[in-house]
């Protein structure tokens, strides 16, 4: 009987199916990976005009204000950390927070995202007011220079991609709000935006060195 049983046991890990990974999770990083692509673009671009023209890019680059936008730069930074946070919720069940406000370690997902929304409207806030400063005080435009072009399409684009992951959190905790239980697949969904969140991160560390540290 006991070998019989054995052998049942391994016929049925032999016909178990094996798992599939997250169909979504999946697409997301392939079209993550087709986001990197347009990014290494721009960045081509960036080097090829300044290669073209570096007085031009010795002076324009002047105009920046470096310590303001590594200061939008740490916010945004930290902003992946508590997305993370948030997720590492998520993947507990924990959405909302166990204690008062004032107890950041009882925070739930929500509170986590709620924050992590907060500190990328800063950061776009902050672009905007960049913007700003730029085009009206200092005269830098879209269409005054090729450092004016490609730094607004470099640094706008990416603009909008936290815009769209800022939509993305909004959605997420709206969903939060209008189902009773959290399900795996809100799980997931909160995993897949922490992908692009992360990803948005990154590349702006890149092009803050690109644009901002490097002379």
């Amino acid at each position: 009987m006991t070998d019989v049983a054995s052998a049942t046991a391994v016929d049925a890990a032999h016909t178990r199916q094996p798992e599939r990974p997250n169909l979504v999770a999946v697409g997301v990083i392939v079209w993550l990976s087709s986001e990197l692509m347009f990014f290494a673009a721009l960045f081509a671009i960036y080097f090829t005009l300044r290669s073209n023209a570096p007085a031009l890019w010795d002076q324009q680059s002047e105009l920046l204000n470096v310590p303001f936008s590594l200061l939008n730069t740490t916010v945004l930074v930290l902003s992946s950390v508590t997305c993370q946070l948030g997720v590492l919720r998520a993947e507990r069940g924990q959405v909302g927070r166990l204690g008062t406000v004032f107890q950041v370690g009882k925070w739930g997902m929500r509170e986590w995202f709620v924050l992590t929304f907060l500190m990328g409207a800063f950061f776009i806030g902050g672009q905007v007011f960049e913007y700003a400063e730029l085009a009206m005080h200092e005269g830098l435009t879209l269409s005054s220079d090729p450092y004016g072009s490609i730094f607004y399409l470099a640094t706008g684009f990416h603009g909008l991609h936290v815009t769209l992951g800022l939509i993305a959190f909004l959605f997420l905790l709206g969903r939060t709000y209008m189902t009773r239980r959290f399900t795996h697949e809100q799980a997931t969904s909160t995993i897949v935006v922490s992908y692009y969140w992360h990803f948005v991160d990154v590349v702006w560390i890149a092009l803050f060195l690109t644009i901002y540290v490097v002379k």
